[in-house]
């Protein structure tokens, strides 16, 4: 089941240095892609099918394709490696173990979209990452892969990394500009949308880490190769971080369309502890939840996801077996995007403290039929009201696990505990 696109690199020694890197293909895709017309780049980027890695699953080529012609403003590409979603961990395995994969991405997009300023914003605790990926910018820079003349060639590009200072809304592609820019990470109205007015009021390129390094495969092998992994709508690769209840917790690199359950049997080696299987987080805390039943029948793909009423996210499946408290669970991650709430939108900051102190009167044996009601009707209220989908991360899997668990939370309405127990 596992393919080596993505991590191909991941288990040689000292990949992440520029020598070893470039023994093993690094930078070998560059006097190809310097050849092509910038167009025809990003055309061979559209064939490929890759859609963007970062949870949205927009196709890269496209979105590429939406910058506006003839502007007289520097091109700016972002990368977001901010990986501040609860459950995801793959963009740190590329920064730490073949960095030179993602730099050597950023060139072949910055080629094709006209940019010669690339900034990378990383998530702020991670500090590892960011010296990994410093060092290999470093020794791109010396070699001549980064600066007047990349590889030997007439264009120009430097390459910053940004660290960001903790806040998971900043995951969000217009918050992060603003963070860029110096301001507090608060997420922008669109439209205007980045392609045409973002980073200091220019046209932006937003894309995740993985997406990225994705497109040193897609220019070396061509999109038909590419396509040749995946399904027809959801092509190539993902690198899925398998967590919770499993055997054989870990990350991934699976071709998409795979069956959910066998994924988790065969690679995570299945339920662990011998326990049974209870429900399956298949993208990320901010997915509804998926049931025993549901996902047997899902597979791993975008539009598997959306047919079950769910979504593909970042690729963090989270295993949960018999055992887990549901309502417990609720508490965890309403608390959790309360904290991160950036507090720009009324329903957004007292909304999810709302509904967290709902669930906590819930678990303190004071609640009643009528909050959990509530609960339910504040999901509905909430969700889509504000300028990002921040209460939406968390107001979509709360009324999953409303839905689909909501015997859990009616037996602490209902089932008191006498005074001594009390």
């Amino acid at each position: 089941m596992e393919v080596r696109i993505l991590s191909r690199k991941f288990d040689i020694a000292d990949a992440h240095l520029l020598e070893v890197a470039k023994q093993h293909g690094a930078y070998a895709t560059l006097d190809k892609v310097f050849a092509m017309p910038p167009a025809d780049v990003t055309d061979e980027v559209k064939n490929s099918g890759l859609r963007g890695r970062g949870g949205a699953g927009f196709p890269a080529g496209l979105k590429w394709s939406f910058l506006p012609k003839g502007v007289d403003k520097p091109v700016y590409l972002t990368v977001n490696s901010d990986e501040s979603e609860p459950a995801t961990f793959k963009d740190r395995h590329i920064l730490t173990r073949d960095p030179h994969l993602l730099i050597e991405g950023i060139i072949i997009c910055c080629y094709a979209i006209g940019c010669h300023d690339c900034y990378i914003y990383i998530r702020g605790e991670y500090t590892t990452q960011r010296k990994a990926l410093q060092y290999a910018i470093d020794e791109a820079y010396a070699a001549g892969y980064l600066g007047e003349k990349v590889a030997g060639h007439d264009f120009k590009l430097d390459v910053t990394v940004h660290r960001g200072a903790g806040a998971y809304v900043c995951g969000e592609e217009t918050a992060l500009l603003e963070s860029i820019e110096g301001r507090k990470g608060q997420p922008r109205s669109k439209p205007p949308f980045p392609a045409v007015a973002g980073l200091y009021g220019c046209p932006t390129i937003i894309n995740n880490v993985q997406t990225i390094a994705s497109l040193p495969f897609i220019m070396a092998n061509g999109a038909e190769a590419y396509k040749a992994y995946g399904t027809e709508k959801s092509p190539g690769t993902h690198l899925f971080g398998i967590s919770g209840h499993v055997e054989k917790p870990g990350m991934y690199e699976l071709p998409l369309g795979l069956p959910l359950l066998e994924v988790i049997e065969k690679i995570a080696g299945g339920v662990w502890r011998g326990r049974k299987l209870k429900a399956v987080i298949p993208g990320g805390s901010s997915t509804p939840v998926l049931t025993p039943e549901e996902a047997t029948t899902t597979t791993l793909d975008y539009e598997s996801m959306a047919a079950h009423k769910t979504m593909f996210g970042s690729g963090g499946i989270v295993v949960l077996d018999e055992t887990v408290d549901v309502v417990k669970l609720v508490k965890n991650l309403i608390d959790f995007y309360h904290h991160e709430s950036c507090g720009q939108c009324t329903p957004c900051r007292e909304g999810l403290g709302w509904m967290l102190k709902i669930v906590k009167q819930l678990l303190r044996g004071e609640g009643t039929m009528a909050d959990i009601d509530l609960l339910r009707e504040l999901c509905d209220n909430i969700e889509m009201k504000t300028v990002c989908v921040l209460s939406a991360a968390c107001t979509m899997p709360v009324r999953s696990y409303l839905d689909k668990f909501r015997s859990e939370f009616v037996a602490y309405a209902t089932d008191r505990p006498k005074p001594e127990q009390a």
